[in-house]
């Protein structure tokens, strides 16, 4: 095995299997890199080329890969290499490929076209994803870019007050007031019930490096543990502290410094660190089609 360098990324080459060099190349100073020399289809039978790409994705948080002309048995092959897949009660998945999600967005379906807001796939788990595996299927010509957020950078930039008022702070978070809030009353109630709120950390220290995460995102519907008599004087503090303090966390995903965007071609790839990261899927392509396929990998329970 041979190593080249470029802009600073580990770059690995793995010469039984692919005869090409896989190298990264950083998209920012914080966050993304974008790998080239590999098959994502081969990647899958290569136990040693799968610890290459698993160091990358620690050190990078979210992996880019063009030109994957893959079938779904491989897409879902490799991304079982990280773990055992996980389906979504409510965007189900594809019958003969179970765990992979397809997020097909179609102008023909009017009231399909909210997207999302900045979040970190399914917190309102017990044990959130360790990562996600998502393919372009179609795309517009112009639009629909995702960005990815670094999350250990968000919390490392906060100020030294907020880390000391967070740090043993823990919240909830809920499908029911995301994935269930447009469901008729009934339905959202049986979704709680079959999914309860989790709650998590707002600070997770990440399980592999040991790092200070940011923990809130858009499933966070509230703190679980700030009415203290360290936090409130008198009642009317604790909604209007506890929702000011939230908002300003969940804010700094928002923050162009901590980002990458990536626009999509057919066959590209992007692989994340779920538990260091947060995405917006950015809804400006009306009335095009947008179709992705992900598959989601079963993590840990936050700590």
């Amino acid at each position: 095995m041979t190593t080249t360098t470029t802009n600073t990324a580990p770059a690995i080459v793995s010469s039984g299997v692919l005869g090409d060099t896989l190298r990264a190349e950083a998209l920012t100073c914080t966050i993304g890199a974008e790998v080239f020399g590999v098959d994502l289809g081969v990647a899958a039978r290569d136990e040693e080329l799968v610890k290459e790409i698993r160091a990358l994705l620690l050190r990078h948080r979210v992996l880019f890969f063009r030109d994957q002309d893959i079938s779904r048995a491989d897409h879902v092959a490799f991304a079982r290499r990280f773990g055992d897949l996980e389906d979504h009660p409510v965007a189900g998945s594809d019958p003969e490929h179970p765990g992979l999600v397809r997020i097909y967005k179609s102008p023909e379906v009017p009231n399909d076209r909210y997207e999302n807001a900045f979040h970190c796939d399914a917190t309102w788990r017990e044990k959130p994803p360790f990562g996600c595996v998502l393919r372009c299927v179609e795309t517009p010509a112009v639009g629909g870019d995702t960005i990815w957020v670094n999350m250990v950078e968000a919390y490392s930039r906060l100020p030294e007050d907020i880390k000391q008022k967070i740090q043993d702070l823990r919240a909830r978070h809920s499908i029911e007031a995301s994935f269930g809030a447009a469901m008729p009353t009934d339905k959202r109630l049986a979704l709680h019930a079959q999914f309860p709120d989790a709650e998590h950390p707002v600070v997770r220290t990440h399980p592999e490096t040991g790092e200070k995460v940011l923990f809130v995102n858009a499933f966070t519907t509230h703190f679980t543990n700030f009415h203290t008599s360290a936090n409130v004087r008198f009642g009317q503090d604790y909604a209007a502290g506890a929702n000011q303090l939230l908002s300003y966390l969940v804010s700094q995903a928002a923050i162009p410094e901590y980002q990458v965007r990536w626009r999509w071609k057919k066959n590209s790839v992007a692989f994340w660190d779920n538990r260091s990261t947060q995405h917006y899927a950015v809804m400006d392509y009306p009335p095009s089609h947008r179709k992705m396929e992900r598959a989601g990998i079963i993590g840990e329970a936050t700590y």
